[in-house]
């Protein structure tokens, strides 16, 4: 989808055609889109740099045009209607004399809350500042998903203290892939964010020094987070691990002595079965040796049950 935007009183406006100082948006664009675009003078290799998935965050500069390539979060549903899959995506930011060209493979809400208005005092005529502050948005929302992260890890403990699924403990590990994917993606948008500090990838004015540090303070929050998040979840998946572990034992312990108190009169009966005349009256009553087997039975089985007991194994 290919739409041009500019800057009308602090708020963006979508017009027609493209213009100087606009915006261009490409989310996922057709080759015809592509080659629209590549009419306004952009380099073309730039805009296929940004429409590769599996693009690192990075800066190049060529021929009066930047490109800046950040990792955004998103958040996808799964197979699963109640889980959400939280990944990220790069997209590319182009700056050239004339137009500012965002271009990505999906929408984000980066881009949605600029298009709706949801962002004020922006513009994309003042080129540093609103590349700035899309950067800042990217970082809000990384803080944004990292704590849905947090409460939907808190939410799955819960449900793995009352009965240990498996379900909760593929939730766990899909949310540790999330932070391990934030987390390198975060480290990658840092590195290209302290490029542009140096001021020699877009020029940079002193009211948007500001702006630069809030961006800067924001990422490293969300690496801090990210990392933190991350360890508690492996540690969490490491202690759930080893509860079901040791329940397994225990289950295991418990069935082994009951195997042991129903095996003893087995092998009672069957001694007195296979060794001693084992004669059944006519009447209801049965031969004394039939009492003596149950009762050397009961005793044994009595006697192992009060040492197992003692041991805590049942």
């Amino acid at each position: 989808m290919l739409s041009y935007y500019i800057g009308n009183a602090g708020k963006i406006e979508e017009v027609e055609t493209a213009c100087k100082g606009a915006w261009v948006s490409l989310i996922d664009p057709t080759d015809a889109e592509l080659s629209t675009v590549e009419g306004l003078g952009i380099d073309p290799a730039m805009l296929r740099a940004a429409l590769d998935a599996e693009e690192t965050s990075h800066i190049d500069i060529d021929d009066g045009q930047t490109l800046i390539i950040v990792d955004v979060p998103i958040a996808e549903e799964s197979d699963d209607p109640n889980t959400v899959v939280y990944s990220t995506l790069p997209v590319g930011i182009i700056t050239t004399e004339d137009y500012i060209i965002t271009i990505s493979l999906k929408e984000t809400s980066t881009f949605t809350d600029l298009k709706m208005g949801r962002i004020r005092n922006v513009s994309p005529q003042q080129k540093t500042k609103f590349v700035l502050q899309i950067l800042l948005r990217v970082a809000n929302r990384y803080l944004y998903y990292l704590k849905q992260i947090d409460k939907i890890s808190h939410a799955v403990e819960k449900q793995l203290h009352k009965s240990m699924k498996n379900k909760e403990l593929f939730q766990l590990l899909e949310l540790e892939k999330s932070l391990v994917y934030f987390s390198t993606s975060l480290q990658s948008n840092s590195n290209t964010i302290k490029k542009i500090l140096s001021g020699r990838v877009i020029k940079l004015y002193e009211e948007d020094q500001e702006l630069l540090d809030d961006v800067l303070i924001e990422v490293n929050q969300a690496i801090e987070m990210s990392n933190i998040y991350s360890s508690i979840l492996s540690g969490t998946m490491d202690a759930f691990a080893s509860v079901i572990s040791n329940n397994l034992n225990i289950v295991m312990k418990v069935l082994t002595s009951i195997t042991i108190l129903l095996t003893i009169p087995n092998i009672i009966f069957s001694f007195f079965g296979m060794n001693i005349d084992f004669p059944i009256t006519t009447s209801w009553l049965v031969s004394p040796t039939t009492w003596c087997a149950g009762l050397v039975a009961g005793v044994i089985t009595l006697v192992a049950w009060l040492v197992l007991k003692k041991k805590d194994l049942i």
